[in-house]
């Protein structure tokens, strides 16, 4: 079943390409590193997202500030700054953040390819510029889109100001991605359509609650399924 579109908007981490996975093993190699009787892995876990909420909320998001999420994390941890031996182990823990290491999800290129030549496609992805261009350029997916926007946060007033400079419609425009709290919300707020594509290693901190029954908001199990509604 089509829906009415002008232009489709999409998110790029764990919606184009998986990328939490990487920073989620660093972070469990990071806990079984630093656990030790009477601290196990799972309280580490809890304690480094505290430190990673934040150092988000203060510094943004992207590979530097997780590494200084667990430099700040053993911190608390031996109530001191990590040595520089440890600060290297801590460098080399997040090697594959730092070198900003993707994933390919199946079907996304030929679903662009196709939704390309139907509608412009604009890419609105969050954290650090340099960062976000490096995974883009890697994914082999720059072609695809129209524009491409990089922003330290995405609230409605990043999605109004982004159909404003393209001259979209709204009513017609359609967000497309995983996280409930950058995403779906925030682009429904704006008065946006919104395409909900569950991923199950969406970071923690960008879960929320849906309702999915709201007007134009539609889930689909798996990104190529977008072709059954554009």
């Amino acid at each position: 079943m089509s829906s009415p579109c002008s232009a489709l908007l999409f998110d790029a981490d764990d919606t184009l390409w998986e990328c939490n996975v990487v920073f989620e093993r660093a972070s469990d190699d990071f806990c079984g590193w630093q656990e030790r009787p009477g601290l196990d892995a799972a309280a580490i876990r809890r304690l480094l997202g505290e430190v990673e909420r934040a150092n988000s909320a203060r510094y943004g998001y992207g590979a530097a500030v997780f590494l200084r999420s667990l430099g700040d994390c053993l911190e608390r941890i031996h109530g001191r700054a990590a040595t520089p031996g440890e600060g290297e182990h801590l460098r080399r823990l997040a090697e594959a953040v730092l070198d900003c290491r993707i994933e390919s999800i199946p079907e996304v290129s030929e679903t662009l390819e196709a939704l390309g030549q139907r509608y412009p496609l604009v890419l609105v992805t969050k954290g650090d510029t340099d960062d976000q261009w490096r995974k883009l350029d890697v994914s082999g997916l720059r072609p695809h889109f129209h524009a491409v926007h990089v922003v330290p946060e995405k609230e409605t007033g990043t999605y109004t100001r982004i159909v404003e400079r393209h001259e979209l419609d709204p009513a017609t425009t359609w967000m497309v991605g995983n996280s409930p709290s950058s995403d779906i919300l925030p682009a429904l707020a704006a008065g946006l359509g919104a395409v909900y594509v569950p991923n199950d290693n969406t970071w923690v901190l960008e879960h929320a609650e849906l309702d999915l029954a709201v007007d134009r908001l539609l889930t689909v199990e798996r990104f190529g399924r977008l072709l059954d509604h554009f």
